[in-house]
């Protein structure tokens, strides 16, 4: 494998430690629900991440970066589903703040499952991961070597990583509520999560490729 390992690691720690739709939702969730209900959302950005890396090695990213209509499709799925998000936390309800026996319990089946589809629709509509993954795998693959078990290592690495910045954000959200939480604290962050993701639905509608 060409390239250095502890080289792709702190890129990726970079990266995923960046504010984004995946840690704002980690910190929401965490801050509205506590730790494990969060779990659901950082596994399903952990899977997003695992799809993304297969989608590349399978020449997905290829397509994205060569084909207008396929990149534009996916741009805009993503915009309108982030742009949705936002939009819902807004207008949330008011909850109370997670207590210490929050983190354990996690959410009922229903309600967990919709904060694992979040977080992995979220990641998966955004092109700029695909494009991402593109310009960054090739340079930690070497050719005349195989080529499955480079692309596993790397996508097991990156998982790993974003897995475990995405249950600090839910940590730092569920300890923070529980600091200084109070409906008013709570419905803050249910805004500024919502206004930050509209801004970032924004942001990828302006947003053209190089």
């Amino acid at each position: 494998m060409n390239g250095s390992l502890l080289l792709f690691s702190t890129l990726a720690l970079v990266t995923v430690a960046t504010p984004g739709p995946t840690t704002l939702l980690a910190l929401n969730h965490g801050a509205r629900h506590g730790i494990g209900a969060a779990l659901p959302g950082v596994a399903g950005a952990v899977l997003s991440d695992l799809v993304l890396v297969a989608a590349v090695a399978a020449g997905l990213g290829g397509l994205l970066a060569t084909s207008a209509t396929a990149f534009e499709l996916l741009r805009w799925i993503g915009v309108a589903y982030l742009a949705w998000l936002g939009w819902r936390l807004l207008r949330a309800p008011d909850a109370p703040p997670p207590s210490a026996s929050d983190a354990p319990d996690g959410l009922p089946g229903q309600r967990a499952a919709t904060v694992f589809r979040r977080s992995f629709t979220v990641a998966v509509t955004n092109p700029k991961g695909y494009l991402f993954f593109s310009a960054l795998l090739p340079s930690f693959i070497d050719t005349s070597a195989p080529l499955l078990s480079q692309y596993g290592l790397l996508a097991a690495v990156f998982a790993a990583i974003d897995g475990a910045v995405l249950l600090a954000f839910a940590m730092a959200g569920a300890a923070g509520a529980r600091r200084f939480g109070g409906p008013q604290a709570l419905r803050s962050l249910e805004r500024a999560s919502g206004l930050a993701l509209l801004a970032l639905a924004g942001g990828l509608a302006l947003w053209k490729r190089a």
